[in-house]
């Protein structure tokens, strides 16, 4: 999507060449050799040139050019506001985004480093960028029919798109689920894999919500919820398996949506011989209520991690333009503590909703990340579906996250593929959704 500097630069190029004006200059009659030429002169003076020379010689001109100018800008902030809007245009952030420019915030996606977790042989996921775009396109209209339609505090488009798309991918012979609320996420797994078995965990079954609104019941699901809840690290993996007759583990698909210790959650999986995950809120450093594989592999050796609390640094100033504009960026101020302890959430690593809050030093956060790296195979952040100035998400910071799948200014295809039908409140729940293939680290 063009800048408005562009915009300008490409409105003012219509007016008037420097070479047109270079004519009328010329083509004025001066003292001597006023009839010199006189024939010559009047079939080389364009109609443009004589007005030009007439402004010139009234002093008028100078007037002229102003309004024009003026014209010019009114007209183009007038225009290009329409496809540049990504909150109310009587918000005060909008205005300055008008004068600003958004070069500098929304389409510089990852300008402010997206840590990757490194995988043990550089492995990266089978599907592509075109195969994302097939699969949105099939998945708009599926996503249409949700049960629940506002899934408040719950999952967005853009984390129910990756769950479907991975798990149609992937096609495993038993799903489960470790966090369930009001079912929303049962349903998307359900419409990826409508013969497959599906064990899911919840503190509270989702059958409890339809006395208050719409849930999400499955008729082939087995549920270890309300009274019969077991938490993730407690169930007898083993048993589960031989009754859903599963002898190959890697044929299981498991989704965390539980806001607990990604790496707590990492290392009992992989105790119970799952290969293939899917984590929900895969929250940034310093935000969220868990410690993520996202924070874990933030470090200075990864490409993108690692940060700087020096108040007066680049990455600083920068943190505090982009929180005016951006509900979910962080400034230096939140992200680092009283010590510059930048790593997880101001030196803590959280879990169980934050009601665990555990101080660590960096040598721990660092071999965290070191053993992370010994079991992952494959490690994919699902990206945004589309740019801001497209689904006019206005909480997460697209610096600190990879390209979209749809870019800012492919609105064509953005309408194409049905995105353009769906409420703009449906895309602010983006917190980089991750799968993994993992294994048992190699001796």
């Amino acid at each position: 999507m063009p800048t408005t500097n562009k915009m300008l630069e490409g409105s003012f190029s219509a007016r008037r060449s420097p070479r047109a004006a270079e004519k009328g200059v010329s083509g004025e009659f001066d003292g001597s050799d006023e009839f010199a030429d006189e024939s010559k002169t009047r079939k080389q003076v364009s109609v443009a040139a004589r007005v030009t020379n007439y402004l010139i010689r009234t002093g008028f001109i100078w007037p002229v050019l102003i309004m024009g100018i003026a014209i010019v800008i009114i007209s183009s902030l007038v225009i290009y506001s329409r496809d540049l809007v990504c909150i109310s245009a009587s918000s005060s952030a909008h205005i300055s985004r008008l004068f600003v420019g958004f070069d500098g915030l929304e389409s510089d996606f990852g300008s402010l480093g997206v840590p990757w977790c490194r995988s043990k042989h550089g492995a990266t996921v089978e599907w592509t960028s075109q195969d994302l775009i097939e699969g949105l396109e099939e998945f708009v209209p599926i996503y249409e029919t949700r049960p629940i339609k506002n899934n408040m505090y719950g999952m967005g488009f853009d984390h129910s798109f990756g769950l479907w798309f991975i798990t149609r991918w992937l096609k495993p012979d038993l799903m489960i689920e470790s966090g369930a609320f009001k079912g929303h996420s049962t349903w998307v797994l359900r419409q990826a894999m409508p013969d497959t078995p599906i064990v899911s965990l919840s503190p509270r079954h989702p059958e409890k919500y339809l006395k208050k609104g719409p849930a999400y019941v499955d008729g082939n699901c087995t549920y270890f919820a309300g009274k019969d809840f077991l938490d993730f690290g407690s169930m007898d993996w083993g048993r589960v398996m031989k009754k859903h007759r599963i002898e190959d583990q890697s044929r299981v698909l498991v989704f965390f949506d539980d806001h607990q210790n990604e790496l707590k959650r990492l290392k009992q999986a992989l105790k119970a011989g799952f290969k293939h995950l899917v984590f929900e809120d895969n929250y940034d450093t310093g935000t969220g209520d868990h410690y993520s594989f996202r924070q874990i592999c933030d470090q200075f050796y990864v490409r993108g991690g690692g940060h700087s609390c020096f108040k007066d640094s680049d990455e600083a100033r920068i943190r505090s333009r982009r929180k005016k504009f951006w509900e979910k960026a962080v400034d230096a101020e939140e992200l680092c503590g009283p010590g510059e302890e930048w790593w997880g959430v101001r030196g803590y690593m959280r879990d169980d909703f934050n009601h665990s809050n555990k101080a660590i030093t960096y040598n721990e956060h660092f071999q965290n990340s070191r053993f992370v790296e010994s079991v992952l195979d494959v490690y994919w952040e699902l990206p945004p579906v589309a740019g801001p100035s497209l689904t006019h998400q206005t909480r997460y910071d697209p610096a600190r996250v990879p390209g979209p799948i749809v870019e800012d200014g492919r609105y064509g295809l953005f309408q194409r593929v049905g995105l353009s039908r769906l409420e703009s409140s449906v895309f602010n729940g983006y917190t980089q959704m991750v799968y993994l293939r993992v294994s048992e680290p190699e001796t």
